[in-house]
């Protein structure tokens, strides 16, 4: 019988983990953002962006 790799196993729990909270903080960064236009926003005010005026993706990475 073939012996258990422990650090293959660690490793891949560990991967889940950060998957599972990344996915959580783009929750509750879409809630966030619903959450702060709540309709209140213009058309004209309807563009991304940070308060320098840099374009944004909308998860707070420039589009440089």
């Amino acid at each position: 019988m073939a012996k258990p790799n422990y650090q293959f196993e660690k490793r891949q729990r560990d991967l889940a983990k950060k998957r599972k909270q990344e996915e959580k903080r783009l929750q509750k960064l879409a809630a966030k953002a619903a959450a702060d236009s709540g309709g209140a926003a213009d058309e004209n005010e309807s563009t991304l962006g940070d308060p320098e005026g840099n374009a944004t993706d909308g998860e707070g990475r420039s589009q440089a």
